[in-house]
């Protein structure tokens, strides 16, 4: 298994519609980085989701319930989607400022290229993140 981050503004798209819609496309990526993340990414894998520019904290998990496909919403390129589908809420968010402080996450991909949509993570960085938002799987 692999982990993963995925980031949303929670005004266009938050964690608690992921939850209310029980799965959706994750499309839209225009970033060759981050659409090579979705493409290796496999079904059961799990993303840490994260509010961005309002909240600025990973709020829940999510899980990959669909491998990459042909991104349906691009006009023109090589894109790709998959479909996410909610696993839980973190029992307590966490924010990017406890994140940049924790000495465990100084490499973690949110920390080193904050701008990168959708990043991977690893199995330390996650069980980390998920000890900080004192949620158990």
């Amino acid at each position: 298994m692999n982990y993963w981050l995925v980031k949303s503004e929670p005004d266009v798209y938050g964690f608690d519609q992921l939850t209310a819609d029980g799965s959706t496309r994750w499309d839209g990526v225009r970033n060759y980085q981050a659409r090579n993340n979705l493409r290796a990414m496999k079904s059961g894998d799990l993303c840490l989701f994260y509010h961005s520019n309002i909240g600025l904290e990973i709020v829940g998990i999510a899980k990959v319930l669909k491998e990459h496909y042909p991104d349906p919403t691009a006009e023109k390129g090589d894109w790709s989607a998959v479909d996410l589908g909610p696993v839980k809420p973190l029992k307590r968010p966490v924010p990017l400022a406890e994140i940049k402080a924790h000495p465990a996450l100084q490499q973690f991909g949110l920390v080193r290229n904050p701008r990168l949509s959708v990043m991977p993570a690893t199995f330390d960085e996650f069980s980390t993140l998920l000890a900080l938002g004192e949620t158990k799987l």
